[in-house]
């Protein structure tokens, strides 16, 4: 009797929770609409005036109207596909207050070539050039495509964000071809490195940089016009 006594106890619990458990409503009515952009004290490449206008131009402004889960998807959507967006989340509160929560892209390289100008973002994707995107990051010129600098580019660039040396040296990269990349050094007359390909970079900037702290004298009584990283062991001055 006690077994059954504990049983009907603890029926009559589940079923006072169950009948004071509202479920969400499928569609909700959306009073107010904020965005909530990430990092927008430290960069902020778009307004919220023209994520409302993408809205009204695809029929999705949600404020004053009832709002499905399938429109939250579609709103979502949208968003992300604004250039300047990495991702975007939508939900409504309890009491009616949309929010999109927005992280932007981040540039790490800017490209810029006879024809074309653009940046690469740190997911290695294209990213268009707008002047808002004032992020300090290495500028490439000369022969260089969308491939190159999406791959090897892209992965100095990142490595390059880790190191606080070179990241404050480094400005500019010229492309003469993939075998052949110049790096130029911030300061006044800095001589042009000689990279060459992109790859064992790590290595050879830190011979360089061994060169450039235990050999400042050398530097400014030889006047370099380029140093040469791409021999073993060696760095090759030319004046």
């Amino acid at each position: 009797m006690q077994s059954v006594g504990v049983a009907v106890m603890a029926g009559l619990l589940i079923a006072a929770v169950v009948s004071g458990y509202k479920a969400r409503p499928a569609e909700q009515e959306c009073r107010s609409l904020r965005y909530m952009i990430e990092d927008r004290e430290d960069r902020l490449y778009l307004t919220e005036i023209e994520l409302t206008q993408l809205l009204r131009a695809k029929d999705l402004y949600p404020v004053n109207r009832v709002v499905a889960p399938t429109t939250l998807h579609c709103i979502e959507k949208t968003i992300a596909q604004h250039p300047m967006v990495r991702t975007a989340q939508c939900y409504i509160t309890p009491r009616g207050e949309m929010r999109i929560r927005i992280t932007q892209r981040v540039p790490i390289l800017r490209v810029q070539t006879a024809i074309e100008l653009y940046f690469i973002d740190s997911d290695r994707r294209v990213m268009e050039y707008r002047e808002s995107v004032r992020d300090r990051v290495p500028v490439v010129t000369g022969n260089v495509g969308v491939t190159m600098a999406s791959h090897a580019l892209a992965d100095f660039a990142l490595w390059l964000q880790k190191n606080d040396y070179w990241r404050a040296r480094i400005h500019h990269l010229q492309v003469q071809n993939p075998q052949l990349v110049y790096l130029y050094l911030r300061g006044e007359a800095m001589p042009r490195v000689v990279l060459g390909p992109m790859r064992g970079y790590e290595q050879k900037l830190n011979k360089l940089r061994v060169f450039m702290e235990d050999g400042k004298e050398a530097l400014k009584d030889k006047h370099y016009r380029e140093l040469d990283l791409r021999f073993r062991g060696q760095i090759v001055g030319r004046n």
